[in-house]
């Protein structure tokens, strides 16, 4: 008998609730924004060569402290507007980035030729149904919005002669110009979207014909889009995110964002299939199977912080001005330090202890505390990827950030379930079913 799941009125009451405090949570912030006051100078600009490029401590201090920086005296206005840019684009990336972590999960279970995944594959599968929609959303966001967000579009930084002009910046402009910028977007935001279309297609071709050619050509299409993900992945972490901060970098950047996408996109379908399970859908799932996706954000949880500290370990030990300025605004400005350790504390030491025993891997009630807790946890860490590079001294977080999580969580899960209700929600002819069924460990 083919199992569909229905997304029914009563699964869409929470949701249409957590949409409307959302939008309350962002008029507030708004209001507040507009009553606070409109245009004030920024805390500082970390751009300035005149920061980056001064040497010990004292460079630290004025950037710590928040001191008015312009480069060749040009002082960037700031306005409770850019909160609301900062917002979008935070959670614009957070998102696409947990839509192509379920693609990936679903590819690597189909190139690991892994049997015991068989019943939970719908669920990754229908998280790509965001990344045209959330890639629509920060293509349109950067084209209109560009210089509230990045410091590099401004075209006063390209002005040789003048007290503007940024020589580093000019030196990275063959890569860091707007037109190849919206370019690779656009190329990235497609390959992926026709990745998971092609991998969707054969899913329910596979459904409605049956036959191992299905699952032969899944494992093709997998390993395309494992190696393009694992290239462009990467490479759209320095262009979305990095290069908010363009002075500063990190080889180490771009697997440390995508472990950060995908063990948020663990902890999603961690999370979907226990509530599946709960509510009489996915027979075909025991606690052997939710073992297993505990035990995949138990270890990549471990996996991230490895990568986080391997970063700031080396920075740290060089103690350079140029690399350091990009901890020392997290660790010392006001509306971040928190933060820095708060990350730390959700994404690794709560996951660690909390999800460290066997029954807590195999049972929903842990999973439903240590699942939102890991999406919310990296949520966090995506911020400050984001805010200091933006909004300097003037972040922290507030109503408007608040808002907008719930804005695009509530749309992100309603075009999930949405299209998860669109096919069986498990799959009906995959060679592995039997397999899985006596997936035991």
């Amino acid at each position: 008998m083919t199992e569909t799941f229905d997304f029914s009125a009563a699964v869409k009451k929470p949701l249409i609730m957590a949409a409307i405090a959302g939008l309350v949570c962002l008029i507030i912030g708004v209001a507040s924004g507009v009553m606070g006051g409109g245009h004030h100078e920024a805390a500082h600009d970390d751009h300035a060569p005149k920061v980056e490029h001064a040497a010990g401590h004292d460079a630290h201090a004025e950037a710590a402290h928040g001191d008015a920086h312009a480069t060749g005296g040009h002082h960037e206005e700031f306005s409770w507007t850019k909160r609301v840019w900062t917002s979008l684009w935070h959670n614009g990336v957070f998102f696409l980035g947990i839509a192509a972590a379920g693609i990936l999960f679903f590819a690597v279970q189909y190139a690991a030729q892994a049997g015991w995944s068989a019943p939970v594959q719908r669920i990754p599968l229908a998280m790509g149904n965001w990344l045209p929609i959330g890639g629509g959303i920060i293509i349109v966001l950067f084209t209109v919005f560009n210089h509230d967000l990045f410091h590099w579009t401004h075209d006063y930084l390209y002005e040789k002669g003048t007290p503007t002009y940024d020589a580093i910046l000019d030196g990275k402009r063959s890569f860091l110009n707007v037109p190849f910028f919206i370019g690779r977007m656009v190329a990235y935001v497609a390959l992926w979207t026709v990745m998971f279309f092609q991998l969707k297609k054969n899913a329910l071709a596979e459904d409605e014909n049956g036959g191992d050619q299905y699952w032969f050509r899944g494992r093709k299409l997998s390993a395309i889009y494992i190696i393009l993900f694992a290239v462009t992945g990467v490479t759209a972490s320095w262009d979305w995110l990095m290069s908010i901060d363009p002075h500063w970098f990190s080889t180490l950047y771009g697997w440390y964002v995508i472990a950060s996408w995908w063990v948020t996109g663990l902890a999603f379908i961690c999370m979907t299939v226990v509530l599946l399970k709960e509510n009489g859908y996915l027979k075909e799932v025991n606690a052997n199977h939710i073992h297993d996706l505990g035990k995949y954000v138990f270890a990549f949880s471990v996996f991230w912080t490895y990568l986080w500290f391997s970063q700031f370990l080396l920075i740290y030990y060089a103690n350079i001005p140029e690399e350091t300025i990009y901890f020392v605004e997290r660790l010392q400005t006001g509306p971040y330090k928190a933060l820095f350790f708060i990350n730390i504390l959700i994404n690794f030491i709560f996951p660690f202890l909390f999800l460290m025993t066997r029954d807590s891997k195999r049972h929903g009630i842990f999973l439903k505390i240590a699942c939102p807790a890991v999406i919310f946890g990296h949520w966090i860490d995506f911020y400050l990827m984001v805010a200091p590079g933006i909004l300097k001294g003037n972040g922290g977080l507030t109503f408007i950030d608040l808002g907008f999580f719930l804005i695009f969580g509530v749309a992100f899960i309603w075009v999930f379930l949405t299209n998860l209700a669109k096919s069986p929600l498990v799959a009906l002819n995959h060679p592995m079913m039997e397999e899985a069924k006596h997936h035991h460990i």
